[in-house]
């Protein structure tokens, strides 16, 4: 029972060695521990605030892909709008010089029609008035060949005359 129930001067060298352990890890342990404590705390924190800071930075860079993204296809679209304008003017200048050139072609046929068909009456009316002119000719010989057909004629005319 011995070990149960321990004399006092066992209690008295165990409380004084207790004590003086406690002054000596009190005075040279005690701070290196505490500083090493404190600096291990001080560094979580560092690390906690630096991984909020990384969070929140990587936050405002997502934010400004996005925006960079969605300018990007704010000028994409804007590109395309505008090429599809170019192109639909550059259709509407081709279709509209190709309409003046054919009208311009098509005015250029008619006055060329026009003047071949003036010329072409031209001609048949010169034909006409040369073969009309052969012909009277021939029947004015083929009356005037004999003698009693030029008196008639011209007494017919004479009385043609006289009758008007």
């Amino acid at each position: 029972m011995d070990l149960i129930t321990p004399q006092i001067g066992l209690v008295f060298w165990t409380a004084i060695t207790f004590l003086i352990l406690l002054i000596i890890l009190r005075k040279f342990a005690w701070k290196p521990i505490l500083g090493a404590v404190s600096e291990r705390e001080d560094s979580i924190k560092n690390a906690l605030a630096s991984a909020e800071n990384a969070k929140k930075e990587m936050q405002n860079l997502h934010a400004d892909n996005e925006k960079l993204l969605k300018l990007a296809r704010a000028e994409r679209e804007m590109m395309l709008k505008e090429a599809r304008e170019i192109k639909e003017k550059m259709i509407a200048d081709a279709t509209g010089e190709a309409k003046v050139q054919a009208n311009k072609m098509i005015a250029q046929a008619q006055e060329s029609i026009r003047s071949e068909k003036q010329s072409a009456l031209a001609e048949l009316k010169n034909q006409v008035a040369n073969i009309s002119v052969e012909i009277a000719e021939k029947v004015v010989r083929a009356e005037l060949a004999d003698k009693d057909k030029q008196l008639a004629l011209v007494d017919k005319m004479l009385a043609d005359v006289t009758l008007n």
